[in-house]
């Protein structure tokens, strides 16, 4: 998440820790404590500040079928898996 955004967001700050980029590089990361709704509930998620769109996790994948139409501007739609 930007981290304007986290700070126009007040969350509280959790630590500071490595995180793997897709050219295998690695940095760091301040990482914030957000909730979130997620499938009609209230989750806790840790929240990574970087100067990126925002990023849905896998954890929060887990259990649901993603769709999505791989062009710029393309479609998303996330289910819950029965």
């Amino acid at each position: 998440m930007p981290a304007a955004l986290v700070e126009a967001l007040g969350l509280p700050w959790r630590c500071r820790q490595p995180g793997l980029l897709a050219d295998g590089r690695v940095d760091f990361f301040d990482v914030y404590i957000a909730t979130v709704v997620w499938d009609s509930q209230l989750r806790t998620v840790a929240v990574e500040a970087a100067n990126t769109e925002p990023l849905v996790g896998l954890a929060l994948l887990d259990g649901h079928s993603l769709l999505s139409d791989v062009v710029t501007g393309g479609n998303v739609a996330i289910t819950a898996r029965p």
